[in-house]
């Protein structure tokens, strides 16, 4: 029995490679994380879009609570042990009615980081369900190695370089249904995608804390810009990101704008295309 999750749960994890659904905190709290959100893009509307939907738990008080929150934190230190870094987070939003989705793929693909088991919460902010394109994932799949990925560049699909895993047996896809309040957690190795948003009217916001690294984790590609969460972090060519104290304070905002800049580096590594995302 972990600190959160239960020994049938870590179990699971390890033979499917993900979790879910895991309580974090109630609907209405989640749901006036998600108007703190809202209240935020409109103030700095530059700054929660395109490459700034990246790392925002750097320069805004609310995303950094929920990345350090210990409920997240606790889950995850039953699956890794007590030491562990975060490497970034990404705000995952589909608007209503749109055509935007995520294609079949492996977080570990351009990540750049060995070895490869690492652990990805995805925080519900609104109802994410099959109408408004909830996660869906291929039970197993972690097991296997990195499979081939082509880059697509699709007009509508939210990876950087729509990259997509073919021959995916979609009939063994589970969806991940969550309430606000809610989160899933899934390995670095596991195949999972998402369909587009058909709701007329309700955003799907998802805060993904990707990811958070078990001691040892190397970063073989880019910088070690890496925050230091539970345990001892220490490692050789590590560069710590402080957390901020306000919102939109200059040295975090050149903070994100550094782990951005190296977060492209690595995840558009040899890549045709470089997009602002």
């Amino acid at each position: 029995m972990g600190k959160v999750l239960s020994q049938q749960q870590i179990s699971a994890y390890n033979k499917e490679g993900f979790i879910s659904p895991i309580d974090v905190m109630s609907e209405d709290e989640a749901l006036a994380y998600a108007q703190r959100l809202q209240t935020a893009e409109a103030k700095y509307p530059s700054h929660l879009t395109g490459v700034n939907r990246n790392n925002g738990h750097l320069c805004f008080k609310f995303l950094d609570e929920l990345a350090y929150h210990p409920r997240v934190l606790d889950a995850v230190e039953d699956l890794l042990g007590p030491h562990f870094s975060l490497w970034g987070s990404v705000l995952f939003i589909k608007e209503p009615n749109s055509n935007h989705f995520v294609s079949w793929h492996q977080d570990a693909t351009y990540m750049g980081i060995t070895p490869r088991h690492f652990v990805t919460p995805w925080i519900a902010l609104t109802h994410s369900d099959r109408h408004t394109g909830c996660m869906s994932m291929i039970p197993g799949s972690h097991l296997n190695d990195i499979q081939p990925h082509k880059d697509t560049y699709g007009e509508d699909n939210i990876l950087t370089r729509g990259q997509e895993v073919s021959n995916v047996d979609a009939d063994q896809a589970v969806d991940l249904i969550l309430k606000p309040g809610q989160m899933s957690l899934h390995h670095a190795m596991t195949i999972h995608g998402s369909k587009p948003n058909l709701s007329q009217h309700q955003h799907r916001i998802g805060f993904a804390l990707q990811s958070f690294m078990p001691k040892g984790s190397q970063q073989n590609i880019g910088q070690n810009y890496w925050s230091p969460v539970r345990g001892d972090c220490t490692q050789k060519g590590h560069s710590y990101l402080t957390r901020p104290q306000t919102d939109m304070d200059t040295n975090n905002t050149n903070e994100r704008d550094k782990a951005n800049q190296n977060f492209s580096d690595i995840l558009y590594h040899g890549a045709k295309i470089k997009r602002d995302y």
